[in-house]
């Protein structure tokens, strides 16, 4: 267990050691022991969080709320729309004020080419831990959690097979963030990874090759495919959700286009029977129901997905209460 991550960012879970992550693993699980139990643990005892939100949310919010509180702290909800950061103040600005009057920074900015690097400005110029809540490229708590359910659903990650797989959606065109996030934290925890999209729907080239790399150092393996069905089959756990095609076109109204294409592409019955006998079905919600996924497997005997999203409160607990 490492016990030096006071003042530490968390912006891409890939700049921490494999034996931080598993210090947050372990944290998150007593976090959430505690929490069933009805044990105080107000380790945040008059620490202040300020969320600054350029993106609407439900479970991120909510989430780092209700953990603020649960460690005796506060939540800050900043709306960017309420600040005058549209009439000047700079990521510079951001990260030395909002850094003097709290204890931590937590920002969800998905903007294309702008979020990821918006909140390493204001991580440059803050004096406290900066949390990434969600970027164009990367949601690292989302991922956490990701993790967590799968340990506590399938045992230890090694050589179990999940595939990360697009999925269509009408609703909007949606960020990158969490299927490079996921490829490359499971890479990293020995499993075997398949990446299933589209040729339009590609992810970044150095996440690609982060992931390789992960996969290699792990014992696990990486690989591409563009059949659906392919994907599903003998997999241990199906992770099947829309993202946009922004590395082929950075137009929305074209992306959406193009993913028209894929209409079938529908994490379904008959897909899900593909899948090894106990898999899993993961999506990080919101989902486009009988769209995206279909109502069955959303709600169904396979579907992991709200053990999912109550592990986002534990595992950013967890780094809330390592960093600041």
């Amino acid at each position: 267990m490492q016990t030096h991550l006071r003042g530490r960012d968390m912006i891409t879970t890939q700049e921490w050691t494999k034996d931080e992550i598993d210090t947050v693993l372990e944290v998150a699980f007593d976090l959430k022991r505690r929490r069933a139990l009805g044990e105080p643990h107000p380790l945040l005892r008059d620490k202040v969080l300020a969320m600054l939100f350029f993106f609407s949310s439900t479970r991120t919010r909510a989430s780092f709320e209700a953990g603020m509180a649960q460690l005796g702290g506060h939540a800050q909800f900043i709306e960017s729309k309420t600040t005058q950061i549209a009439h000047g103040d700079t990521a510079t600005e951001i990260g030395q004020i909002l850094g003097r009057y709290n204890d931590g920074i937590a920002i969800r900015q998905v903007d294309w080419g702008v979020g990821n690097g918006y909140i390493r400005a204001v991580a440059e110029a803050s004096r406290v831990p900066v949390l990434n809540m969600q970027c164009d490229w990367y949601h690292p708590f989302q991922i956490l959690a990701d993790l967590m359910t799968i340990i506590e659903k399938k045992g230890d990650p090694r050589g179990l097979t999940i595939d990360v797989s697009y999925a269509y959606a009408s609703s909007y065109q949606k960020p990158l963030s969490v299927p490079q996030s996921l490829i490359l934290l499971a890479t990293r925890f020995g499993m075997n990874v398949r990446l299933t999209r589209p040729p339009e729907f590609k992810l970044m080239d150095e996440v690609v090759d982060q992931a390789r790399d992960n996969a290699r150092r792990s014992g696990g393996s990486f690989e591409i495919l563009e059949d659906f069905d392919e994907g599903f089959r003998g997999a241990d756990i199906v992770y099947a959700k829309s993202w946009g095609a922004m590395l082929t076109t950075t137009d929305e109204e074209e992306s959406a286009r193009i993913a028209s294409r894929y209409t079938d592409w529908i994490a379904d019955e008959r897909r899900m029977a593909l899948a090894a006998d106990d898999a899993i079905y993961m999506h990080p919600l919101p989902a486009d129901r009988n769209i995206e996924v279909t109502d069955g497997v959303l709600d169904g005997p396979h579907s992991a997905v709200f053990d999912q999203a109550e592990n986002r409160l534990h595992v950013q607990k967890a780094v809330m209460a390592l960093t600041m």
